[in-house]
């Protein structure tokens, strides 16, 4: 038997236990690794608390988590990876565990750490397949609303790597960090279109709205063509012609190699602002339903 946190009914963080389980077997194609480090994702508080049953019903008990770095303890047939490998990637079954299984294993370069490779798979292919779905190239500007949080930051930075002008709006708080990222950071709230008129005369190609904090009608009229905004955040975004990129299971698993690529080499950086033992899964679901947290959350079964 092996530990991991379940959840048998919707509801607040408290429905998270640690669990006694038996630890999953890979099938072919499979590797099932050690956990060393599993990130938490906004997706696994809202598929938590229910809002996701809709969509996809859950089949409890539930083993949450899409992301997790480990060590390669079991293969099945076909495997691509071996017993022994350091790899990354998107879990089936779940990551808040001792052991977790992956499809699609990436190995983790030495450069990386754990934290940061757990961190990197779902916020990273969710800001590489936004930037290509709004089609920004070099010599545009971009408007990323939320340039400060998980996927905000990781948009701001591919953005730049392309040769694309990024102008980003974020908390008194994370100004300065988006402007460590190669972009002109802008205080959201009250008066935002002027600033960010005024950080960018030459005008704005598109906007990428993480954030969903009200602001697709004004990022249309900047932009002057809904189909140029994007947002992953807010659920109104049809009432405005807007396009919501939600992703689908497994879309864009083909960036993970390249994004491990450039987080080894030190050209994309995923901040991590806390770690916590896998027990206290609940507390760390409770921090990010309160907006404490300035990175990315961190378990380490």
């Amino acid at each position: 038997m092996s530990e991991a946190i379940t959840f048998s009914e919707y509801g607040a963080p408290e429905v998270l236990q640690l669990s006694e389980v038996t630890p999953p077997e890979p099938g072919p194609g499979q590797v099932r690794i050690r956990v060393r480090a599993a990130s938490v994702n906004p997706l696994d508080l809202k598929i938590r608390s229910g809002l996701m049953a809709a969509v996809a019903p859950a089949s409890f008990p539930v083993v949450p988590g899409l992301d997790a770095a480990g060590v390669v303890d079991a293969v099945g047939e076909r495997a691509g990876a071996a017993v022994g490998d350091e790899v990354l990637g998107s879990t089936t079954g779940g990551s808040y565990a001792e052991y977790a299984l992956l499809d699609r294993p990436v190995a983790k370069p030495p450069a990386l750490s754990w934290e940061a490779a757990a961190s990197l798979v779902t916020v990273g292919r969710t800001a590489h397949r936004v930037l290509d779905q709004l089609g920004v190239e070099q010599g545009q500007t971009l408007l990323v609303h939320g340039a400060g949080g998980s996927v905000g930051v990781l948009a701001v930075q591919l953005a730049v790597a392309r040769g694309v002008t990024v102008v980003g709006t974020a908390g008194e708080h994370d100004l300065e960090r988006v402007t460590a990222l190669g972009a002109t950071a802008v205080r959201y709230g009250d008066g935002w279109v002027e600033r960010v008129r005024a950080a960018a005369p030459q005008g704005v190609d598109a906007v990428l709205d993480a954030s969903g904090a009200g602001v697709l009608a004004d990022s249309v009229a900047l932009v002057g063509d809904a189909d140029h905004v994007l947002t992953i955040a807010d659920r109104a975004a049809a009432r405005y012609g807007v396009r919501f990129s939600a992703g689908t299971s497994g879309q864009g698993e083909e960036s993970v190699p390249e994004l491990v690529h450039l987080a080894a080499e030190g050209r994309l950086t995923v901040p991590i602002w806390r770690t916590y033992p896998l027990a206290q899964a609940a507390q760390a679901h409770a921090d990010l339903e309160a907006h404490r947290n300035r990175g990315k959350a961190v378990l380490l079964p």
